[in-house]
């Protein structure tokens, strides 16, 4: 018996994540604050390279442990799933963009800094919901999903905390438009 690497995109995700906490806590402790991180809207600076690259690649990087962990948990279970369904290519996009527009909207709205894929946690939590749907039909569970899910944070961002409440519904708001267009197309 082997070990496949079944799930390319995912895997190579939670891997490079993992290796930028790794590396922000050892070696290199100004890496995930310097290249990480999504300043808020004091912060960007639109004549920086860094600024525009951050948009990107905070879903990379996690404040700790139990960050990392909990986003994971998440991406590991569902993310095989999504990628089997929709393609590695078209995966790999779909986080990509999530990561774009909860950044560019962070920076926008917030004077507060964003980091973590909490983001895309919720874009693949609603995009799973449409695995299998049927065309001119609405799964019932996209809809409990979205109630649960998604209420659940509109409901917390009135709590002060430190989770970008905003970044879950964003990336929610991803998975389920990206569920629709692709399941349009069929």
């Amino acid at each position: 018996m082997r070990i496949k690497y079944n799930a390319p995109t995912v895997l190579t995700f939670t891997f490079i994540s993992t290796l930028v906490l790794l590396l922000s806590n050892t070696l290199f402790p100004a890496l995930r604050n310097s290249w990480f991180v999504v300043p808020g809207h004091g912060g960007f600076v639109p004549s920086h390279l860094r600024s525009w690259i951050t948009l990107f690649t905070h879903v990379l990087g996690h404040a700790d442990w139990a960050h990392l962990i909990s986003n994971f948990s998440f991406i590991l279970l569902i993310g095989p799933i999504l990628e089997e369904h929709y393609g590695s290519l078209p995966l790999l996009i779909m986080i990509v963009l999530t990561a774009l527009i909860t950044g560019v909207l962070n920076v926008c709205f917030f004077s507060t800094a964003l980091l973590g894929a909490s983001g895309v946690v919720f874009m693949m939590i609603l995009l799973a919901s449409f695995t299998n749907i049927s065309k001119g039909e609405i799964p019932l569970t996209f809809i409990l999903v979205l109630v649960f899910y998604l209420g659940r944070e509109i409901f917390n961002a009135f709590n002060a905390n430190r989770i970008s409440e905003f970044a879950h519904i964003v990336g929610g708001l991803c998975g389920s438009l990206f569920g629709f267009f692709r399941s349009s197309r069929r």
